[in-house]
């Protein structure tokens, strides 16, 4: 074998113990998570590195105290999935409503400051949302929208609008103008435009900002702990979670069941979307 040969043969293992390495290093602590959730305590204690649940061994009563009610003795984990998806779904929606033509104007219409707009949007995340914490926690303490739901759906809102709009304004600058032009000879206006050209042509762009929106919602920890902390009963999954990490007496079998239900809604987004994610990131990357 010559030299290309061989470094050809060598970078194709390289690559494969490469992906190999990573899928370890991402899909193991997924798997001994779930296999610690579905082992019965007993059997978690006597070995707890086991890698291998026997079908003897497998159990979903800790599921079910997951799940159950708390006035039934359980953790009332339906009650935050609930809640959480309330909070997801609502965030998520508004959110397009607003960034939709938000981003439009940007990457259409011409206005005094329009170069700077970029800056401001990306700007809200040099500082770290601690610092914006404390005013947000006193304005709507004084507003009387604290411990709501919707009070959480305002500051998500706040958190995933300038992003949404940064990226949506990248694929809508994509868009050929000449196809706008060509609906506007046609007789339609500008919303007419929108909705029937530059909807349909920025989908796949949509649906990426909507499903970073979203795992933006469900995962959120410190403002729905800042907001909700006194109204048990409207908790999202992540202050559930928190519950279930910080009780002594709650066994380590029920904290893995807990955090497979706070995970797996995300992962079964993501795969699903996969393929509108990967388009939707990418679009807006290059022009011309």
């Amino acid at each position: 074998m010559d030299r290309d040969a061989v470094e050809t043969v060598s970078l194709r293992w390289l690559r494969r113990l490469v992906i190999a390495a990573f899928l370890v290093v991402t899909v193991f602590p997924f798997y001994y998570m779930l296999m610690l959730s579905v082992r019965p305590i007993e059997r978690l204690l006597l070995d707890p590195g086991s890698l291998v649940v026997g079908f003897g061994e497998l159990t979903v009563a800790t599921y079910a105290e997951v799940l159950k009610a708390a006035d039934d003795g359980g953790q009332g984990f339906l009650t935050f999935i609930r809640n959480s998806g309330l909070v997801a779904v609502a965030a998520t929606l508004l959110t397009l409503v607003v960034a939709i033509p938000g981003a439009y104007a940007v990457a259409r219409l011409r206005f005094f400051g329009r170069r700077q707009v970029d800056f401001l949007f990306l700007a809200v995340y040099l500082f770290p949302s601690i610092v914006i914490a404390i005013p947000l926690f006193v304005v709507f303490t004084r507003a009387g929208l604290r411990g709501s739901l919707f009070g959480l759906v305002l500051v998500y809102i706040s958190q995933t609008l300038p992003v949404s709009v940064y990226m949506l304004k990248n694929y809508f600058e994509t868009i050929p103008v000449s196809l706008e032009e060509s609906a506007a000879i046609d007789g339609a206006g500008r919303l007419g435009i929108i909705r029937r050209v530059s909807l349909p042509l920025a989908m796949p762009s949509i649906m990426a900002v909507a499903l970073y929106d979203f795992m933006i919602a469900w995962n959120e920890f410190l403002f729905a702990l800042l907001f909700l902390v006194d109204k048990p009963d409207r908790w999202t999954v992540s202050l559930g979670l928190s519950l279930l990490a910080d009780g002594v007496e709650v066994p380590k079998t029920v904290l893995m069941a807990g955090s497979v239900v706070l995970t797996l809604p995300i992962v079964i987004l993501f795969f699903a979307s996969e393929r509108l994610l990967t388009e939707g990131l990418t679009s807006g990357a290059e022009k011309g």
